[in-house]
């Protein structure tokens, strides 16, 4: 059992196990050591969101690295995918972002990129995790001129808006209008600027991070002030980016919200009629609705699911040759673009259907959803839920009353003391019942 990783790094609350500055720390010495590939210096790129904890971590992580005898490349507020693609763009050995993705203020994470832009596998995670609490570092020949240097770099902005804007050629979005949410966080920066420079109108909002304000009643979780936005400026669309920018949520020129599986729908029976979805597979994940599924078969494209999380999407589409998957929270991976979940290079491509179609966002997100209710309850302990009778009996109860005409899925959250209750079904009421029930067994 992983002490220290969940779905996507470490994660708590700052300045309280496991997100202190000594447990910072001690992952920069392990990461040095894992990630390193044995060279006598090697290369860790850092970057962050916007929470004022990343301050205390960034130097943490950089005192730690430093004292392996690695060097360390700080590019500041940046987001995830941008220091993805950083890490191969500077040849370095290894990325670290530094987020608690669409967290409250109040939290940190420390996330981890290898060479290539990818999370790491479960392995590596355990390595490094062996090795801070193995608290076995030996440093005391790293002296002098072998001690670490760190280094901040200039041009990290610019070479990553070169890099998105190419992901969709370049090509022209003049005559659109978006509304962009940043949720205060590491794109506020970044976003606008690269839908500008292609030609859209852009009306940037909550993009005034103060490091406590990060992802506070703005971005993806948050669409109600993007919203009422789009229909005041009269825009094509808003863009709900989240605290570190890996993940995006659309709201459409009428108000409406389009959520992850709207968008990968669209884009795959896009990427289908120009011969570029490999295989004629979308890759998603279990909390994917069903309705996805429903289109995706109508249109001869098989939907392959995976675990929750988005590196597990990406191990799924490299291991099998795919190049297009996500999740319905908005991390979209284009994997021919990008190593992980990208929101901003994901609605380029949204913008670049819409230009190309000539249609609004709303006649294009045709995709049917089957009413769903998730349910998040806290819990103390992450009990198996194998080892939870009650709780399974409950469930099989629900499976049987949906008759095949819906599902029940049940998780403990990879990040928070949560557990997931998702039921799909064709009456809302009744689902949103069953997810009570199965809850109250939680409860008891």
């Amino acid at each position: 059992m992983r002490q220290l990783f969940g779905t996507d790094g470490v994660r708590g609350i700052a300045n309280q196990h496991p997100m202190t500055a000594d447990m910072a720390l001690k992952l920069g010495k392990a990461a040095a050591i894992v990630l390193g590939n044995g060279k006598n210096k090697p290369t860790i790129l850092i970057g962050k969101d916007t929470r004022i904890s990343g301050y205390m971590l960034e130097y943490s992580l950089t005192s730690g690295i430093t004292s392996m005898g690695a060097d360390v490349l700080l590019v500041g507020p940046m987001p995830t995918p941008a220091i993805a693609h950083l890490t191969k763009s500077f040849a370095a050995d290894a990325g670290i972002v530094i987020s608690a993705s669409h967290n409250p203020a109040e939290h940190n994470g420390i996330k981890f990129f290898d060479k290539n832009g990818h999370k790491l596998s479960d392995e590596i995670e355990e390595k490094i995790e062996g090795l801070v609490f193995s608290n076995n570092f030996n440093h005391d020949h790293i002296i002098a001129d072998k001690i670490g240097k760190a280094y901040r770099i200039d041009d990290a902005k610019g070479r990553y808006i070169e890099f998105a804007k190419a992901a969709i050629n370049n090509n022209s979005l003049k005559g659109l209008k978006v509304v962009v949410d940043c949720a205060h966080g590491a794109a506020y920066h970044v976003s606008p600027q690269i839908f500008k420079e292609l030609g859209a109108e852009v009306i940037p909002i909550h993009n005034q991070p103060d490091g406590l304000n990060i992802n506070k009643q703005a971005g993806s979780l948050y669409p109600d002030k993007l919203k009422e936005e789009v229909l005041k400026q009269k825009a094509n669309l808003g863009i709900a980016l989240d605290g570190d920018a890996d993940r995006v949520i659309f709201v459409d020129e009428k108000g409406h919200e389009i959520d992850g599986d709207q968008i990968m729908a669209l884009c795959a029976l896009e990427l289908k009629k120009q011969n570029r979805l490999n295989k004629n597979t979308l890759v998603s994940t279990v909390m994917s609705n069903i309705g996805l599924d429903i289109l995706m078969k109508q249109n001869n494209i098989e939907v392959v699911r995976t675990d929750v999380g988005d590196r597990y999407v990406f191990d799924e589409m490299k291991r099998n040759g795919y190049n297009f998957g996500g999740e319905n929270s908005g991390h979209l991976i284009f994997l021919d673009n990008s190593t992980t979940g990208d929101g901003t290079i994901a609605a380029l491509h949204v913008l670049n259907i819409i230009k190309d179609s000539g249609k609004n966002l709303s006649e294009l997100a045709k995709m049917e959803k089957l009413p769903q209710v998730l349910l998040n309850l806290c819990v103390e302990e992450k009990k198996p839920i194998e080892d939870l009778p009650e709780v399974l009996k409950k469930i099989k109860e629900v499976e049987n009353r949906l008759k095949g005409k819906g599902r029940v899925h049940v998780r403990y959250s990879g990040t928070e003391n949560l557990v997931r209750v998702l039921v799909e079904g064709e009456n809302p009421q009744d689902i949103k019942n069953y997810a009570e029930e199965i809850g109250e067994e939680f409860k008891k």
